[in-house]
């Protein structure tokens, strides 16, 4: 059984002339531990598609499992807690609370959740995020490389099942970029994290093992990468 699965996902928005399809019948396996970058122009569905994976946005039909568990199938309760406990969510725009520090953003969908800090994962993250020395840090007082590192910190501390990340690096340049990259390719690889990134950037998709490309709201293209970091080539422009 495939760890995760999208079973013949539509998305519909508005009604008669103004009804937008943002997914078409969108199906696709994803297997533990992979690393998926979903990639396709802007308005092509491939954010619609991780938030309804994310339990944010529910499809219009199909469904969405996860270990073989319809994410839909239950209240908004218990939706909630899927969304806390088992999706590690990171978006273009790291969101942390202004007056919280370092250690209290990252520590603060446990605290959410009315759960014990596990401190020795805390440290862990700190720790391979190289935030050892920000603990006490507000946001203001960091870099927006920092503070998306924090975002990924938030997002890994709940020990997710999958990690979904929109955009991550959109809002920074191009070596802060490159970083945050390697930090969500480290911890698929340390925690044995199913990682799906959703990007644009053709250099960003190609650090991953496979490539969906997705337009119109179809899965156009579904391919494992073959190549090497250090020898990439330009995967085919949308």
């Amino acid at each position: 059984m495939e760890f995760l699965e999208v079973r013949n996902v539509s998305k519909i928005y508005g009604k008669g002339q103004s009804q937008v399809t943002a997914l078409d019948h969108v199906s696709l396996s994803v297997k533990k531990g992979e690393f998926t970058a979903i990639i396709g122009s802007s308005g092509s569905g491939k954010s619609t598609l991780l938030h309804a994976i994310a339990g944010v946005d529910p499809p219009t039909r199909g469904k969405i499992l996860l270990d073989g568990q319809d994410i839909y199938a239950g209240n908004s309760e218990q939706l909630a807690i899927f969304r806390r406990r088992q999706v590690g969510l990171i978006y273009q725009f790291n969101n942390l609370i202004p007056t919280l520090n370092v250690v209290e953003n990252i520590t603060l969908p446990i605290l959410m959740d009315r759960r014990k800090v596990n401190q020795e994962r805390l440290d862990d993250l700190l720790e391979l995020l190289g935030l050892k020395d920000r603990r006490k840090h507000l946001p203001n007082q960091l870099s927006g490389g920092q503070q998306q590192r924090v975002a990924i910190g938030r997002a890994l501390m709940n020990a997710p099942a999958v990690m979904l990340a929109d955009e991550p690096t959109g809002a920074l340049d191009s070596r802060n970029g490159q970083e945050i990259v390697r930090l969500l390719k480290e911890s698929n690889q340390t925690y044995r994290q199913t990682l799906l990134l959703v990007t644009h950037d053709e250099n960003i998709a190609l650090q991953a093992k496979r490539i969906i490309t997705i337009a119109d709201g179809k899965i156009i293209r579904d391919s494992q990468n073959q190549q090497k970091p250090d020898h990439r080539k330009k995967v085919e422009r949308l």
